[in-house]
């Protein structure tokens, strides 16, 4: 293919159809259909497999049959051609970018501009349920790779004119369409104005999937803590949506993205709204729990009987050591080396097929676990600490807020051994520092628990009864600030 596209079309359909052979030289997908209409010389161009052929073959029916009754050059497109969606440009480089989205260009002799025709039907999966994010109640359809499927989803949701798809294409090269969706009159306003921004400053040669967005708009590329949230289910996306934050939706991708994003809204789970508030709210107390012990129970543990053994009472000090009697390692190594045996294990079942990843977890879990108490390498009681955290870290619903705990719990482990409990406190307090500067599109990250709002608290520790939640989120400074009236 030449580097570049040329801009203007000729009046002529040999020259249009020699230059994109030329363009397209080597590329034995793309077709080349040369008819007539009439008297008048036409052409179309697609690539096979992304354009439907049985559109393409009623139209050429229909012109080739109908058109010896045309007159004029113009009943062409008023009267003959039979696709439901089209359009006429004149600049070449933008119908080149389209026939390689799928859709069918077409010449006429004597016109200075060309027909797109609308024709995409390369393979698609289905709609099906989210592997990543299941609830107990709530809708089963998920996002496919199919960009117009993922839109008609969150627009079944959204049954209302002000809300808004913008299209904006990223990669150089791979041209990928990309769309931001919001609802005019409840955006972010300033949000949306960031967002545009950092979109048009991507310059990279390929975007292949929401990933690569995400990793390009996020405020901090160093902090351990997702800065945008990545969701499989339309039914997430509208709610945001709802709350005047804004989602990017990529062709090929089953993820949607949303921003702006807070340390609230990765811990909050569709179920959380489907259930009543008493549920909802107990589950929530309980989430949060579980964050603590996720980041502080082995660190504490490696910590108490390296340092401050005086604070374990007498009977418990007796069964720690019992239990640790003939381990070769300090209890720092201990926690290292299950931790990392544990995240090894994680990461090879998550590659293994489906069929065989949830045994080989539950048998390797209990045989690692086994031969490591017998071969005397670690504690019984390191095994007990390592699968009450890692069974508290699942309660989170995000997984990559999931993985950023993990980091950080490996990070307070080594503090603690060399500071015990001191360590700790620090790591924590540097923790929370980071928390506290870090933002998301102008939004405080630690959102609402930093704001002064009580509204807000309605949906942040507990879920205050639907009917309580009458306003949005006033850390968003959304347009329209009133939702139940």
């Amino acid at each position: 293919m030449k580097e570049e596209v040329k801009n203007s079309i000729s009046s002529r359909v040999d020259e249009n159809i020699k230059y994109l052979k030329e363009l397209f030289e080597d590329n034995s997908d793309v077709v080349f259909r040369e008819f007539y209409i009439g008297e008048v010389k036409s052409a179309i161009v697609y690539i096979d497999g992304m354009g439907d052929k049985m559109i393409l073959d009623d139209l050429l029916r229909g012109l080739m049959t109908r058109g010896r009754y045309i007159r004029q050059v113009s009943w062409i497109k008023d009267r003959l051609i039979t696709v439901s969606d089209m359009k006429e440009l004149i600049d070449l480089k933008k119908g080149v970018d389209l026939v390689l989205s799928g859709e069918t260009l077409m010449f006429v002799e004597g016109l200075e501009s060309f027909y797109v025709l609308a024709t995409r039907a390369w393979p698609v999966r289905g709609v099906s349920e989210p592997s990543g994010e299941t609830v107990l109640r709530g809708a089963r359809d998920g996002f496919t790779e199919t960009l117009r499927f993922n839109t008609a989803l969150i627009r079944r949701r959204i049954r209302d004119t002000r809300l808004r798809i913008v299209p904006k294409p990223l990669g150089v090269r791979s041209k990928t369409d990309v769309v931001v969706m919001y609802i005019k009159d409840i955006v972010n306003k300033e949000a949306l104005k960031e967002l545009m921004e950092r979109l048009d400053g991507i310059k990279i040669d390929a975007i292949l999937d929401s990933g690569y967005v995400e990793q390009l708009i996020e405020d901090n590329k160093w902090s351990f803590f997702p800065q945008v949230q990545s969701t499989e289910r339309p039914d997430v996306v509208a709610s945001a949506l709802y709350e005047g934050r804004i989602a990017i939706v990529v062709d090929n991708s089953p993820f949607a993205i949303i921003v702006p994003t807070t340390m609230a809204n990765l811990f909050q789970s569709p179920d959380d709204y489907y259930q009543r508030w008493i549920y909802s709210s107990t589950i929530r107390i309980i989430r949060f729990m579980s964050i603590i012990i996720t980041l502080i129970m082995p660190a504490f543990y490696v910590a108490v009987t390296s340092f401050h053994t005086g604070i374990i009472p007498t009977k418990l000090a007796y069964f720690i050591a019992a239990s640790r009697e003939g381990v070769p390692f300090p209890a720092f190594m201990e926690a290292i080396i299950m931790e990392l045996s544990f995240a090894l294990l994680l990461e090879s079942v998550a590659r293994l097929p489906k069929s065989i990843g949830a045994t080989t977890g539950i048998v390797g879990g209990l045989i690692i676990g086994q031969a490591a108490v017998q071969a005397g390498i670690v504690s019984p009681i390191m095994i007990i600490i390592v699968s009450v955290t890692a069974i508290t870290s699942f309660t989170t619903p995000n997984y990559e807020m999931t993985s950023a705990f993990r980091l950080i719990r490996f990070l307070l482990i080594i503090a603690s051994a060399i500071a015990g409990l001191y360590g700790i406190m620090i790591g924590l307090v540097f923790t929370l520092v980071h928390l506290v500067r870090l933002k998301s599109f102008g939004v405080s990250y630690l959102s609402p628990m930093v704001n002064e709002n009580s509204n807000d608290f309605k949906d942040m520790y507990f879920r205050a009864p639907i009917s309580f939640l009458r306003k949005r989120p006033k850390y968003m400074n959304t347009g329209d600030k009133i939702r139940q009236r």
